[in-house]
This record gives C-alpha cells, structure tokens and sequence, in this order.
C-alpha cells in the first residue's frame, strides 16, 4: 500500500518542531493547540483579506457593465486602462495588507517566490553546458577542500560530483554585521564558512534573538534549497570573515539529485529491516537520508573494543564477525578475542554502546567483503532517544516520537543550537 504524504505537512511539522526546540513549552499540548490556531487565524485573514478586495473588484465591474453608478472613489475617466496582471498584482498586494496588521514572517502562510518552484530530480537532465566554474588559485581551492571535508552534505558525493561543487563555489567576503541571509527570504545560496564567527537570529513575535553561532567553521542555508521554504534564521557576521557559496541550480542539480538517487536506493531496503518496519514512512525516509555508506575488505576492523561510540552499522550485504576480549578463556584468537556471533544482511551492531553510552564492548570485522550503512545520532543528547526510537522500543520514546527525527533533521540542515562542522555520515 502507498502511503502518499499531503503535500505542506513536512514544512508544517518541521516548523512546528523548531518553535517547540525554540521555546522550550511546559505544556506541549496547549503549545501546539496555540500555534495551530495562531496560524488558522493568519490564514483566514488573507482568505477574508482576498475576498473582500475581490468583492469590491467584482462589484465595480458589474456596475460598469450594467450602467450603474460606480463605487466611490473610482474614477474611470481618469484612470488609465488597467491589465489583468495589473490587477492580479494588486489583489495579491492586498490580500497580502489588507486591513490587518502584517503579520510576522510565517514559514506556511507565505506566497511562494519565482525560485522557490517545485523541483523533480528525476526530471532534471545534467547538461554539462549549464555547469558553472569559478576558477581559483591553488590557496583558495586548498581552503575550500579543508573547509569542506567535514560537511554533511557533501559526505555521499563521488570524487565526480564532488569537483563539480567545488568549481562551482565562490568566495564572498563579508564584514563585520553584515546580514548573509535575512529570515524569510527566498534561498539563493548554499553557505560554507573558510572563517570569521557569526550569530544566528530568529525572529519570533516580531523579536529577534540570538539562538546559536558558528566559530569559524560550518555550514548553513540549505533548507531553503532542499525544502522549497523561506529562509528560517537571519545570520549575521559578528567579525570579518570569508564563505564560500555555491548557487541554487547546481545545488539541486547534485545535491538534491544525489539524495533523491540514494533515498530510491535505499528505501525498499529500509524498509524490509524488521526493527524499522514500526516507522512510518515519513520517519523511514528520514532515516534514509541519514544513512552513509562504507565497504569493508576481508578481515578489515569495524569497530573496535574499547573505543567510544558514535554510531551504529546496518550490514546490507556480506558478513560480520563480532569478537570479544575475554580473560581467562582458552579458545581464543592469537588477539586473544573470542567469537560470539555473525551478523548478515538486515542486522545491525554497534548500538549498545549507543544507548548505554559506554565504550564498545565488542570488535567487529569483515568477512569478505562486506558492505555496511551506518546511522549517526548527534548531538550526545539525542543519541538514546534515537536509538530507542529506532530499535523499536518505542513505549519509552513515545513523547519524544513527533519529533526526534524531525530534530535530527534539523540538527543536520540547520541546527538552531550552537553548530559545528558535525560528524561524517559514512562510517
């Protein structure tokens, strides 16, 4: 059975989750019954707005046609002949006013842009002509390779796709408070940081606050791009600084392409994982796309006993050997660990030390080749939650489900919190 998600859910959850991380809410419940209704109301003002301007628009002509008089205070005789896109202009400028107070920018109620069009990857043909390259020196594209290293995003690009991105990036140099996005804007640019600091605003109620910084390293900008919505935080430049940007179109055209290619790849094979099959399938994509890739050789180590966690592997195919270091045993191995089991296709491993927050308690080594995603959760305080959400045990988690994927996503686009470079998804 297909499950088909309505379209605007996505960015009306997501927004949600960010107002909840944002104000911290002691009754969730009441929150969300506010929120909801903040934006009803919104809503039906442009609605009530738009008819009431289209009424009078319709009432004039009428009178026209018929002979009639005229409202007042249109004069035919001197106005000059209006279009019709004049007067859809100005009755989407007026459903726009109205007779309201304008109400704070709003991720949901706002009338899509030009750019913000829908975008198909799989309609979208790579036509080498449209490439864009901006030449660099050999300082500049050094920079730009450190800077980029440990970006999300960029973790599941081939060598290919990869050079392609860093041709098409530029250098922008910014100077202290200078605004590089202003929250509602439409999305033009994807942002790395090469250095300087700068500040994370969000305005809400009319108020903006500071709600993170980045400390010369980073990347942000990328929701606009991949979602199609508004800029969702002003940043602003507290010292003199460099970025490095890349476009709109060959953003889409390699990075929203590349995970749509990956979520087609490995959504069936998510899906027939017993443990996730609990999920629904929005929450399933999610997991999609924080999922890495990484091909092990014969008797390569996986992880090792000992060392701290930060993730946790699903074997997609080959097998896995799992050891442990026991005392006192005498079938050992000449490393003096013991086998105590095998993972195959389907099984996962390393998540114990995940949820416990301890060291590994075992070692874990290809047999063969052996191929494995691998699932982070970041930052520290999300990692049990999304385990257990994961694993199934979802009793436990039940309060935190509406929104433990939608924070990971966040974290991983643009993290409210204070952000880093963050961890790489391949294993």
């Amino acid at each position: 059975m297909s499950i088909e998600i309505p379209a605007g859910l996505t960015e009306l959850l997501q927004g949600f989750t960010v107002e909840v991380l944002r104000h911290q809410p002691a009754d969730l419940l009441d929150f969300a019954l506010q929120h909801f209704t903040r934006l009803q109301q919104e809503n039906e003002r442009r609605g009530a707005a738009r008819f009431g301007h289209e009424a009078r628009t319709w009432g004039d002509a009428g009178a026209a046609a018929g002979g009639g008089t005229p409202s007042k205070g249109v004069n035919f005789a001197e106005e000059p002949a209006r279009t019709d896109s004049e007067d859809a202009e100005e009755e989407e400028e007026a459903a726009d006013a109205g007779a309201f107070n304008a109400p704070v920018i709003n991720r949901f109620t706002r009338r899509a842009s030009v750019c913000a069009e829908a975008y198909n990857p799989d309609e979208e043909e790579d036509d080498a002509e449209s490439r864009i390259i901006h030449p660099k020196t050999d300082d500049q594209r050094n920079r730009l390779q450190e800077a980029c290293k440990d970006i999300l995003l960029f973790k599941n690009l081939d060598p290919e796709q990869m050079s392609q991105v860093l041709d098409a990036m530029f250098e922008k140099l910014v100077k202290e408070g200078e605004h590089v996005i202003d929250q509602g804007d439409d999305g033009d640019n994807f942002y790395v940081i090469d250095r300087g600091t700068f500040d994370i605003y969000v305005k809400c109620d009319g108020v903006g606050r500071c709600v993170g910084n980045y400390d010369n390293r980073g990347s942000f900008g990328e929701l606009a791009l991949m979602y199609n919505t508004p800029r969702a935080a002003t940043i602003t430049a507290t010292s003199p600084g460099a970025l490095w940007g890349l476009d709109r179109v060959t953003f889409r055209r390699i990075i929203v392409k590349n995970n749509a290619k990956k979520r087609k790849m490995y959504e069936s094979f998510i899906e027939s994982l017993p443990f996730l099959k609990s999920l629904e399938v929005s929450e399933r994509l999610k997991v999609v796309d924080v999922i890495g890739t990484k091909v092990y050789n014969d008797g390569e180590q996986i992880i090792a006993q000992g060392d701290s966690a930060d993730s946790f592997f699903i074997v997609e195919s080959g097998e896995v050997k799992i050891t442990m270091k026991r005392k006192g045993k005498s079938e050992v191995e000449e490393d003096g660990a013991v086998e105590i089991a095998r993972c195959s296709r389907g099984q996962y491993f390393g998540e114990l030390a995940l949820v416990t927050n301890k060291p590994r308690a075992a070692s874990a080594h290809a047999i063969g080749t052996v191929k494995c995603l691998g699932l982070w959760a970041e930052p520290e305080g999300l990692r049990k939650y999304f385990l257990i959400l994961v694993l199934g045990n979802k009793r436990s988690a039940l309060s935190e489900r509406s929104t433990v994927f939608s924070v990971v996503q966040q974290f991983i686009l643009c993290s409210t919190n204070a952000p880093s470079a963050g961890r790489p998804l391949s294993v």
